[in-house]
């Protein structure tokens, strides 16, 4: 099975021999034959593959988009196959999974990717004009290599939040406008969280039933969701991936008046303000200097930097108030997972989140929190006290072996 994560510059891929028969929570059961990246794509981009654990040297070419970038991508697959023998050529693959991030409110499952499909997900591309364009293309890209025998399945990323209670996904605005426009909190992250959530229950044999997890998705993009019995209940991103938590670019939560005001104020659009808004705020904007995290933690470190110190402290402050939220939509919690580029490489970051939550049963363990960096996809381990109410780890989400689950779940089903 072939898996493509498009997301707006990128392009990850995976090649899996994937075990149909395995648990539906075995998210790593696939045996990865390879995998990469193209990246930066809309200039020069860049090419990265790994075959069976080891690296390979990177190569650069002009790529405008991303039906090109999987050109480039089979290319690349397909030469290194004739000059060396490696497992890398797509000639055997049997499906393609494809992630997709808009589903809407039309699709709440994985499905079979046909020509009424494709019109659907770019009708939606509205809703997300970033990401759904891009991953048409790859799904464009795809079909014109591999022809139209090779059946493809579209994943979504907001799917798994269509479980979501009414009165957690409607906004209080006036009931004409939200449904003529289709206006709603859709929630986005769902493969990652899902992921993490399954390895979850696969890693520590956990069931299912009666359960509550919370798990958060930390890095550039960031959002918390609050899971009962596996399934979603509610999560911080809304109509957009805006809503919610501070970011590395994205302001999240704030008075939707400021929009109106700034337009007032600096004489600018509301385009100009969205951009602002979604580009030039967040951790960036609140230090004025970077959305990288490692960098802020050094420059709050090592100069004693007050804005990012503080850009810093607003961003730990924003999930821990989120968290205790979601402890009482849950009614309390079994486990915390931190997932995301944030979550799982900066202890740091995990410490002050969790800092003065022993009310609740949540008590890290100092040297379990430090050592917890470096996981495998699919991994996750405890960083909490033994025997504590409240267990807290940390997991490496394994979006492409997810999708390969679902793709596999929805061709098993498909007559």
């Amino acid at each position: 099975m072939l898996v493509l994560n498009s997301g707006s510059s990128s392009v990850k891929f995976r090649v899996l021999d994937f075990d149909h028969e395995t648990s539906i929570y075995a998210v790593g059961c696939g045996r990865t034959r390879l995998r990469g990246v193209v990246k930066g794509i809309g200039s020069t981009a860049t090419f990265e593959l790994e075959v069976k654990g080891k690296s390979r040297t990177e190569t650069t070419r002009v790529i405008y988009d991303h039906q090109q970038a999987v050109r480039w991508l089979f290319e690349q697959l397909e030469e290194l196959n004739s000059t060396d023998k490696s497992p890398a050529s797509l000639a055997g693959v049997e499906a393609v999974g494809h992630r997709v991030v808009h589903g809407g409110e039309r699709f709440s499952q994985p499905v079979l990717i046909t020509d009424s499909v494709m019109g659907e997900i770019n009708a939606l591309s509205e809703l997300a004009p970033l990401h759904n364009p891009a991953c048409l293309e790859g799904i464009r890209g795809a079909r014109a290599i591999l022809g139209p025998e090779v059946p493809m399945v579209a994943v979504f990323d907001t799917a798994f939040h269509q479980t979501m209670p009414t009165h957690a996904k409607v906004y209080a605005l006036p009931y004409e406008l939200t449904n003529r426009h289709h206006i709603r909190r859709y929630g986005f992250h769902g493969i990652a969280h899902a992921s993490l959530a399954g390895s979850y229950f696969h890693k520590t044999g956990k069931p299912t039933e009666n359960s509550r997890l919370i798990t958060l998705q930390l890095g550039n993009g960031c959002s918390i969701s609050a899971i009962h019995n596996g399934q979603s209940v509610e999560t911080s991103m809304g109509f957009t991936p805006l809503e919610g938590l501070v970011m590395g670019t994205r302001c999240g939560d704030l008075d939707p008046s400021i929009v109106s005001y700034l337009c007032q104020k600096e004489k600018v659009e509301p385009s100009e303000v969205d951009r602002w808004l979604n580009e030039q705020s967040g951790l960036l904007g609140l230090s004025g200097r970077t959305n990288d995290m490692r960098e802020l933690l050094q420059a709050a470190d090592r100069e004693q930097h007050e804005p990012s110190q503080l850009a810093i402290e607003v961003f730990c402050y924003r999930v821990k108030k989120y968290l205790g939220a979601y402890l009482a939509v849950l009614g309390g919690a079994d486990a915390i997972v931190f997932g995301g580029g944030i979550g799982e490489a900066a202890p740091a970051i995990r410490r002050r989140i969790c800092e003065g939550m022993e009310w609740c049963g949540l008590r890290l363990d100092p040297a379990r929190n430090s050592a917890a960096i470096g996981l495998q996809p699919g991994d996750v381990t405890p960083i909490s006290q033994d025997e504590q109410p409240l267990e807290v780890y940390v997991g490496a989400a394994d979006e492409e072996a997810w999708i390969a689950r679902e793709t596999a779940c929805c061709l098993r089903a498909t007559p």
